[in-house]
């Protein structure tokens, strides 16, 4: 059996031109980019069992989304130098690898993770997003009141049922715990939503994003968005907001020592 070594991968990319993160057939995906760069620096047929901390969907970006793969210990021994360089320059440049380190074989990208953290870029002036801005903001043609938007995202922390907010999948629950969702305005006077919790379910960043928007600006109250929490099914009434505002900028892991006790925890099913 080929001895192998446990990677860790940070990985950025723009999102506009990938089809989400998962391999697909026929389509361009973060990781089939990134799994035919390691072809061609490791050989074909290998399985490196590459495991992502979380799936974004198509046009979503990330500055912070994490990877583990195992790679033969020889590979790493003779590319451990100069792999990021390496990938740099294999890889197109809507995705990067911005650092590969060796980590215990009880880390998982996905199930060590104790938290995911998310922005998304709202424009609402009347010309919208900057020019530069254009990719990651979205334009919002009615004016947005902090107040009511720090309001709306105030109901929805804690650990609740989000079926309304997310897309359902067979035996996968929906109880998720928001750790943190609050807004502010950055100095451009784009208005920012910080999003965190332990795991998200598709869709529901985005959701959670829509609901809050239309509270924002008036056409609903402040407390509209946490009554939706009393649904178990998903909400035709809430907006899904458009990709390109959301961005993934942070994975969170435990100490090394708990990595595995944290994957254990993290795959009990929550109800």
């Amino acid at each position: 059996m080929t001895e192998t070594t446990r990677l860790r991968l940070d990985v950025s990319y723009d999102g506009r031109e990938f089809s989400g993160w998962a391999v697909q057939p026929s389509r361009r995906t973060v990781a089939g980019v990134l799994l035919e760069a390691l072809e061609r620096l490791v050989g074909p047929d290998q399985d490196l069992g590459l495991t992502v901390a979380g799936r974004t969907d198509a046009g979503v970006h990330a500055t912070g989304q994490v990877c583990h793969l195992d790679l033969p210990t020889a590979a790493w021994e003779s590319l451990s130098d100069s792999l990021v360089r390496r990938l740099a320059g294999l890889m197109p440049q809507d995705a990067r690898v911005r650092a590969v380190v060796p980590v215990p074989s009880t880390f998982d990208a996905r199930f060590s993770a104790i938290f995911r953290r998310y922005e998304y870029r709202v424009a609402d002036t009347a010309f919208g997003p900057e020019p530069l801005r254009r990719y990651d903001t979205i334009g919002w043609m009615r004016p947005l009141d902090l107040g009511r938007l720090r309001e709306s995202a105030a109901g929805l922390v804690g650990l609740h049922d989000f079926a309304a907010f997310c897309k359902r999948k067979e035996h996968a629950t929906t109880v998720r715990a928001i750790t943190r969702l609050d807004w502010r305005r950055e100095p451009d006077g784009v208005a920012v939503a910080t999003v965190q919790a332990d795991a998200f379910c598709q869709a529901m960043v985005r959701s959670l994003v829509g609901a809050m928007l239309t509270a924002g600006d008036g056409r609903r109250d402040p407390g509209w968005p946490a009554k939706q929490l009393t649904l178990r099914e998903r909400s035709s009434e809430i907006m899904v907001a458009p990709a390109h505002g959301l961005t993934l900028i942070a994975v969170g892991y435990p100490a090394e020592a708990e990595y595995a006790n944290r994957a254990d925890a993290t795959r009990r099913l929550r109800t």
